[in-house]
């Protein structure tokens, strides 16, 4: 058994089906669900430093701490909820969560990201907060799909017209009938102008 494979299984879920459901590679699966447990415990972290600037009678931090706290407890719980197996409806919410589209979760982790920044701007707030919105932004990405072999994408070049030869599009005559630029020196040099 390799190291990939041991550390899959050790961050498996546990009714999660043998082998890769997916076309995501195994690195960028499992570091974008390790970034967004450290975001997620770095949110925890702060939030408690922020929520403690009640004691400056800082009530706009506080609500941010507040929120940071939420947030973390919920990505926490959607990476890694076997850090809550005493809570059944956890596991029921990172199920739902995984059988939805990948885009719907970056969605999530982006706009909450936001929110506590609107409250308390601080460098206990941008870093934990940046780690979630990173978390969502990889995800993003990984909703977008694999990108297609040179191959692939040679044949999609030639069938729209682009590596050549006629084309069907509009906007590609214009740049097929332009005419070169030349350069021109001064027609006249007239002083009384």
């Amino acid at each position: 058994m390799s190291f990939a494979e041991k550390i899959a299984n050790l961050m498996a879920r546990p009714n999660q089906q043998p082998g890769p459901t997916d076309d995501q590679p195994w690195y960028l699966k499992y570091g974008v669900r390790f970034l967004g447990i450290t975001g997620a415990f770095f949110c925890i972290l702060f939030g408690l430093f922020n929520a403690l600037t009640v004691l400056l009678l800082n009530i706009s931090c506080l609500i941010g701490g507040i929120l940071q706290i939420v947030i973390g407890f919920l990505v926490m719980g959607l990476e890694a909820p076997c850090c809550f197996f005493c809570i059944d409806h956890v596991g029921h919410l990172a199920d739902m969560a995984d059988a939805r589209p990948m885009w719907n979760r970056a969605a999530l982790y982006c706009v909450v990201s936001i929110v506590p920044l609107i409250f308390c701007i601080g460098l206990g707030s941008l870093f934990p907060c940046g780690l979630i919105f990173a978390t969502g932004v990889i995800y993003g990405m990984m909703s977008l799909g694999k990108k297609a072999s040179a191959a692939e994408m040679r044949q999609a070049a030639v069938n729209t017209g682009i590596a050549g030869g006629q084309t069907t599009n509009d906007r590609a005559g214009i740049i097929n009938n332009a005419q070169p630029f030349s350069f021109t020196g001064a027609v006249g040099t007239d002083s009384n102008v």
